[in-house]
């Protein structure tokens, strides 16, 4: 009897962990299948955008240098240059991360190494709340509120312009920025802080001399995320940006991003003129690779 409970016991473990062993090779399929669908994806989206956005300068002859440093858009005359679309698109993005970036790190900083913690409970999660807002409510934030305070304050004529553009994505960059760049600086240890401030440093000069470099690679994916945010960004933008085809020579000029001239047309585009809107997406695209790569090397200098 003895030997038979056994034999049974044994048995009821090697069936328990085959049963284990399957889940868990199962598990594994499973994850790979996810991660092979979302490379698939992201593969098929790249060769998409890439063939239709392609197929106008190998198959019927346009000129791409012509294409990228056109200043004129008129689908109707057969006309296809961005220049303009693409000196708004990096003048906004730059603008924005020169307003953003700088406010969300230090509000970042405050969060999580200055304010009392009945104020950071408040704060951080009206700021984590701020990201949930529709792109739209933006837009129409800026078109209700900084649109007329430019053209009050400016004696602008009109006053959807780049500098509106910029101040909505310097806002809408915010929310990544705080949240993000908060989370790794938290993520210090305490250890480094204590270590600076028994060697005499000031509680400031620990902040930025220890803290922040130690978390720089949070703080650069937070700058990224925001980046990414600000490049995007479409709805908000054709509500302040003014729309107009002409080469920006200054912040108050009205503008036409690259993503607005995408979202405007490919609603009632057709044939060439559908296709030069994909290839708009290729070199807004090759545009946010560069800067990403950018930042990363900046980063990188940094840390060293």
């Amino acid at each position: 009897m003895p030997n038979h409970a056994n034999e049974e016991l044994v048995s009821q473990i090697e069936s328990s962990n085959k049963r284990k062993y399957f889940l868990e090779k199962l598990s594994e399929k499973v994850f790979l299948f996810c991660s092979l669908l979302s490379v698939i994806s992201l593969l098929l989206i790249i060769g998409f955008v890439f063939y239709k956005g392609t197929h106008p300068f190998f198959a019927e002859g346009y000129s791409f240098i012509e294409f990228i440093f056109g200043l004129d858009w008129v689908p109707s005359e057969d006309k296809f240059g961005i220049l303009p679309m693409i000196v708004a698109s990096i003048f906004a993005t730059i603008g924005a991360l020169i307003i953003g970036v700088p406010i969300g790190l230090f509000t970042a900083i405050f969060l999580a190494e200055i304010a009392p913690k009945s104020i950071a409970r408040i704060i951080s999660p009206a700021v984590q709340l701020l990201a949930g807002i529709p792109s739209v409510l933006y837009g129409v934030f800026g078109l209700a509120i900084i649109v007329p305070f430019l053209q009050n304050n400016l004696g602008l004529a009109k006053g959807q312009s780049l500098i509106a553009v910029i101040l909505v994505l310097a806002i809408m960059m915010l929310p990544t920025i705080v949240t993000v760049a908060e989370t790794s600086i938290r993520a210090v240890p305490k250890t480094y802080r204590e270590g600076s401030l028994a060697l005499g440093a000031s509680p400031i000069g620990t902040i930025f001399k220890v803290v922040v470099p130690a978390a720089k690679s949070g703080i650069m994916a937070a700058i990224v995320l925001g980046l990414g945010r600000a490049i995007g960004e479409t709805m908000a933008v054709i509500l302040v940006a003014g729309n107009s085809l002409v080469l920006p020579t200054s912040l108050t000029d009205s503008v036409r991003p690259l993503t607005t001239n995408i979202a405007l047309e490919m609603g009632y585009a057709f044939g060439t003129h559908q296709e030069m809107l994909f290839a708009t997406g290729i070199v807004l695209f090759s545009f946010i690779l560069i800067l990403n790569l950018v930042l990363a090397k900046i980063g990188s200098k940094g840390g060293k």
